[in-house]
């Protein structure tokens, strides 16, 4: 099985395809097979690279405080490894925070931007500014079964697939390791840089996301020349809850950005 180590983590990665390159990068708690769909579909015309984030799926995760700056260093050092120059990042939810942050402080590695129900702070509001410090607690308390359930009961309200799915990320994790991760995650923070973004960038939501649906505004507001796409039937899984919807949209984007 592929791995580099970056950062004192074993990083998981699976590559299909040649071409111009799009590398996904999946949300907290779930793991490189998020995006099978995507990779099937574009894999044909594009090299495609998914990879598990420190502490998911197969990637291993060091002891001790999880910083929120480690993530973008290891997707511009996974790049490094994989002798990628320049890639389209296309990330979901926590991935997308993640890719956003890496076209902010490695520029030139980055040529296009594609952020699926991604936020850019989880401070965005009073609501998030009082749910993030209580779920800090609350998810310390609870059984970590309940936290796995409840998650993939959300998470399959409309494609109900993706209930085993999620089930499975979260066994692939331990308790200590999702709480570091958690903590890790809620401090990331783009406020006051979106401006910094200087790669085309494609905005999607999905319909039904009560999640980071209200950022989405306000974040394609703040990117410079942006595109903001809305993906009927879709809650925060976007990609999984209409993977058609979002591959047309993915290979329209990679249409205008990447080489002819």
């Amino acid at each position: 099985m592929p791995f580099c180590k970056i950062g004192g983590a074993n990083l998981y990665y699976e590559e299909r395809g040649s071409g111009d390159a799009i590398i996904f990068t999946h949300g907290h708690s779930m793991f490189h097979a998020q995006w099978q769909p995507q990779v099937e579909a574009l894999s044909p015309r594009f090299r495609t690279i998914v990879w598990d984030v420190r502490g998911h799926g197969r990637s291993s995760l060091p002891a001790g405080k999880v910083e929120p700056e480690s993530f973008s260093r290891d997707l511009a050092g996974l790049m490094e490894a994989l002798d990628i120059r320049s890639a389209v990042l296309c990330g979901s939810s926590m991935g997308g925070h993640i890719s956003l942050q890496t076209a902010i402080r490695y520029p030139d590695k980055v040529n296009g931007l594609i952020l699926i129900g991604a936020p850019f702070t989880n401070a965005f509001n009073w609501y998030e500014k009082l749910a993030v410090p209580f779920s800090l607690i609350s998810l310390r308390l609870i059984p970590y079964k309940w936290t796995a359930r409840l998650t993939a009961d959300a998470m399959s309200k409309i494609n109900p697939d993706n209930k085993a799915f999620v089930l499975e990320a979260f066994g692939m994790m331990k308790k200590d390791e999702f709480l570091r991760l958690w903590k890790g995650n809620v401090r990331l923070d783009s406020r006051g840089k979106l401006d910094k973004v200087r790669c085309p960038t494609l905005i999607l939501y999905g319909e039904r996301d009560n999640m980071v649906g209200r950022q989405q505004q306000a974040m394609a507001a703040a990117i410079r020349g942006s595109e903001l796409r809305m993906v009927p039937g879709a809650g925060h899984l976007t990609n999984l809850d209409n993977p058609e919807e979002v591959n047309r949209h993915i290979e329209s984007f990679m249409a205008g950005v990447c080489s002819p």
